[in-house]
């Protein structure tokens, strides 16, 4: 991905930073000037997105579900100017078959974590700073088997308005995915094709996403110093079709 962002003298906390976006999202930032700090749950897996940076990095583990975790990356990070987190811990399934422990892992991952970040690391961002979260169009468009994944999703859309108001100036905003070709329908082989050539027909924008439709939007938000409170959907009209 190109862009034209410059992110230099910027010190960038990316929770998630071990895979998916959130890996995609430290090349970006580093190559555009940035100094990272790589959070999440797999050491090893931040070791090898820092191995890929061009610029400054440091691996902290993170557990969203510990808040003596979160209170450890704030002493690590230092002050900064922005925080993105694109974690998430999915708990998909009936919900005749869902585990109260699964429920508990993806409300850390998307609500309970995302407060606890802001109440930690709220009083280290710079002036002009930002925290961005993910949230998903599960959340506009829910459907059997996808009951968690909705109620996390649309909490965390609540939850960015209430944050940018408890933690003002400090600016809180989200990115709200669509089907977004990343690597996670791998899983469904043959059937992939498929099942993304029939969300294109229906999307009013004719396409699934790509990855670099995610990083433009996180982007946009941490330059735009107008912009807090909002959840912005990058899902094609997904949730509108």
């Amino acid at each position: 991905m190109t862009t034209s962002a410059d992110l230099t003298g910027q010190r960038l906390v990316v929770v998630g930073a071990g895979s998916g976006t959130g890996r995609l999202l430290a090349r970006v930032a580093s190559a555009a000037g940035a100094d990272l700090v790589l959070a999440g749950p797999d050491p090893r897996k931040l070791e090898w997105t820092a191995g890929e940076l061009t610029g400054p990095a440091e691996v902290v583990p993170v557990d969203l579900a510990e808040e003596a975790s979160i209170a450890a990356l704030a002493k690590r990070a230092g002050r900064f100017d922005h925080l993105v987190s694109t974690a998430a811990m999915p708990a998909n399934g009936p919900l005749a078959e869902l585990e109260l422990a699964d429920i508990q892992r993806a409300f850390a991952a998307k609500v309970i974590g995302p407060m606890l970040l802001a109440k930690h690391l709220a009083g280290q961002v710079r002036e002009g700073g930002s925290f961005t979260y993910f949230s998903g169009v599960a959340a506009w468009r829910p459907a059997p088997a996808r009951t968690v994944m909705a109620t996390t999703n649309g909490a965390l859309a609540f939850l960015v308005q209430a944050l940018a108001v408890e933690i003002a100036p400090v600016r809180v905003n989200a990115v709200s995915p669509g089907i977004v070709d990343t690597g996670s329908w791998d899983g469904l082989g043959a059937d992939k094709d498929a099942f993304l050539r029939s969300v294109a027909e229906r999307n009013p924008a004719r396409r699934v996403g790509a990855t670099d439709d995610l990083i433009k939007a996180v982007l946009y938000v941490i330059d735009n110093p107008y912009v807090t409170g909002t959840v912005l959907h990058v899902d094609g009209g997904g949730r509108l079709a």
